[in-house]
C-alpha cells in the first residue's frame, strides 16, 4: 500500500490555552476525496487550518507527500499544492470574474487546472467574466473562489463549509463538480456541516464531536442512525442517556 498523500498522527491543536483538536489520526489517500463532518464547534475549520498552516499544532504531525510540513509556513505550503477555499467565499470584490480566476494561476505550478479547463468545470462563471466579484451572489463567489483555488493547480484541495449559507439548488450545482476535480487527479479534503451532501460525494469520512474523531468509515457501509448518533454525540439504541 503505498503512502497516503496527508496524513495526520496523534494532532492537537489549540488556540492559546483552549485545546480544540485532540489526537487526530487521519489519513487521506492521493486522488481520493474525503469528508470531515461535524456539528458547529466541533473543530471542523480548525483541521483545515491547521493543515493548510494557518493554525500551529500543539502536538503530533502532518505529512503531505511523504515529508512533515508541521512547521512549514502556509505559503510554502500552496507552493507545494494544498489549496484552501475557507468559510466565507473571500475572493477579490474589485476584480472581475476573468481577474480573479488568473491570479489564482500565479503560484505557477504545472497541473492539469487552467483558464479553459476551470470554465468547463464551473460553466456558469463563462457568462460572468468580465462582471465584478462586488457584484456577485453567494453562490458565484463560491464557484469563484473554488476555481480560483484550482487554478494554482493544487494536489490537495481543502473545501471549508462550501455549502454554509446557500439554496440547496446552489449547493448541489457546486457539490457537481467534486467528482469533475476528481477526475483531473485533485485530491478533495471536505469539510461541511451539511452530512447529506458530504458523504454524497465521499469516498471515506470522518465525523469530528468536541475535537474528537467519534467515528470513520466509508459511507453507504455504516448506518445513517449511527453516523447521527455520531454527529450529535448521541447514545447508541438501547442505551441509557
Amino acid at each position: 500500500m503505498s503512502e497516503p498523500l496527508l496524513q495526520l498522527d496523534r494532532l492537537d491543536v489549540g488556540y492559546g490555552d483552549f485545546q480544540a483538536l485532540f489526537g487526530i489520526d487521519l489519513h487521506v489517500a492521493e486522488a481520493e476525496t474525503v469528508s470531515i463532518i461535524g456539528a458547529n464547534g466541533a473543530g471542523k475549520s480548525t483541521l483545515l487550518k491547521a493543515i493548510v498552516g494557518l493554525v500551529r499544532p500543539m502536538r503530533g504531525d502532518i505529512r503531505y507527500a511523504g515529508a512533515s510540513v508541521a512547521g512549514t509556513a502556509a505559503h510554502k505550503r500552496v507552493a507545494q499544492g494544498i489549496a484552501l477555499v475557507p468559510e466565507g467565499r473571500r475572493i477579490f470584490p474589485s476584480l472581475t470574474v476573468e481577474e480573479n480566476i488568473v491570479i489564482g494561476g500565479d503560484v505557477g505550478r504545472p497541473g492539469p487546472w487552467t483558464k479553459h479547463r476551470v470554465l468547463e468545470a464551473f460553466p456558469l462563471l463563462t457568462r460572468l467574466l468580465k462582471r465584478s466579484g462586488e457584484g456577485l451572489s453567494g453562490g458565484e463567489r463560491q464557484t469563484l473562489a473554488i476555481a480560483r483555488a484550482l487554478m494554482s493547480n493544487p494536489r490537495l484541495l481543502l473545501l471549508d463549509e462550501v455549502s454554509l449559507g446557500l439554496a440547496p439548488i446552489v449547493v448541489r450545482q457546486v457539490y457537481e463538480a467534486v467528482p469533475v476535480i476528481k477526475a483531473q487527479g485533485t485530491t478533495v479534503l471536505i469539510v461541511e456541516q451539511d452530512v447529506n451532501q458530504a458523504l454524497a460525494v465521499a469516498d471515506r469520512f470522518y465525523c469530528l464531536l468536541e475535537g474528537r474523531i467519534a467515528l470513520s468509515g466509508v459511507p453507504g457501509e455504516i448506518p445513517k442512525e449511527q453516523i447521527t448518533q455520531a454527529y450529535f454525540g448521541m447514545p447508541a439504541s438501547g442505551g441509557r442517556p
